[in-house]
């Protein structure tokens, strides 16, 4: 029997993996997120650990856990809060959730695009506010989704799944990636999709060359009349150029589910006009989290199995 420590609460059934191995789980009734010591005591008397994208599992917590960690498990697709590199050089194993959240996160990014380019935060603001006079024929008119070119940064399975919706409203549709995918619509110059895109939506992990792709010169590409979307990573984008693009109409509105600092927000991007913002709930379906609850809990039992998981990010050995 393994001791397995789970940082945070996770919805009903996610530990059903754990509790049917027979491991002891330890979980965090409170649910708040753990201080970076917390973290360090709770590796050092860990055999696996299930955590969220709020953990920082930094070299620092993998040295607490040495000889005793063999794997951590991220209730996430993305893994950039875990040193990959301190992580593989002691053993420890990585696994994260790919695959069972890519419906739901192109949904919101879907709805993100529709109501930023509809300007539908601005409107219920007005009407909740008892500021809306009544039916005017030029308020609020946003720019049609229908008919309208989008460009996807990032062609991963999430974006492909937002392409799937696109097409559904005949939208023309463009895609940015590292290497050539073979696909219609791709397009190698990042420049130009910006330039030649209606809708522009992030797809793409946090690394070092992905943070700030979109700075304010990319920015500053964008058509006065385009919508910018982020479900990927807040700091992809540069919230402070973000806000002055929207403030001076350099570009009609964003919608972002995703911030540089969270859960704190640029307070220039939350004055900026025109924009839809959500708390980072693009993978928030009861269905989905608890898929990805019990994914990440599946690798953790494979790896103390001495299995190999099917969700492995590195592994014992790996570069």
């Amino acid at each position: 029997m393994a001791r397995v420590v789970v940082t945070r609460r996770l919805p009903d059934g996610g530990l059903d993996p754990l509790l049917a191995a027979g491991h002891d789980v330890e979980t965090n009734e409170a649910d708040e997120p753990r201080s970076a010591e917390e973290l360090r005591a709770a590796a050092a008397d860990a055999d696996a650990i299930v955590c969220l994208l709020t953990d920082r599992i930094d070299a620092a917590v993998l040295a607490a856990g040495a000889g005793r960690l063999r794997v951590v498990a991220n209730v996430a697709v993305g893994f950039d809060n875990i040193d990959l590199g301190v992580a593989a050089r002691a053993g420890v194993a990585v696994c994260n959730t790919p695959g069972v959240l890519d419906e739901t996160v192109a949904d919101l990014a879907f709805l993100l695009i529709l109501a930023a380019s509809r300007l539908a935060s601005d409107a219920e603001v007005d009407l909740r506010d008892g500021a809306w006079p009544g039916l005017g024929i030029l308020q609020y008119l946003g720019r049609d989704v229908h008919g309208a070119t989008l460009g996807l940064v990032g062609y991963g399975r999430i974006a492909r799944a937002v392409a799937r919706r696109a097409s559904g409203f005949g939208m023309q549709l463009l895609h940015h990636a590292r290497h050539d995918t073979g696909n219609p619509g791709y397009v190698g110059d990042l420049d130009r999709l910006l330039a030649e895109s209606d809708v522009v939506s992030l797809h793409v992990p946090l690394t070092p060359d992905t943070h700030h792709l979109l700075d304010a010169r990319r920015l500053a590409l964008l058509r006065p009349t385009a919508v910018l979307v982020n479900t990927a990573r807040g700091p992809v984008v540069d919230e402070e150029a973000l806000a002055v693009a929207l403030e001076r109409g350099a570009l009609f509105a964003a919608g972002l589910d995703v911030y540089e600092h969270e859960p704190q927000v640029h307070p220039r991007l939350l004055a900026a006009p025109r924009t839809v913002l959500l708390p980072h709930i693009g993978s928030a379906s009861q269905a989905t989290r608890t898929r990805m609850a019990r994914l990440a809990c599946e690798g953790v039992v494979a790896v103390l199995a001495g299995e190999r998981p099917r969700n492995l990010v590195t592994a014992e050995g790996a570069p």
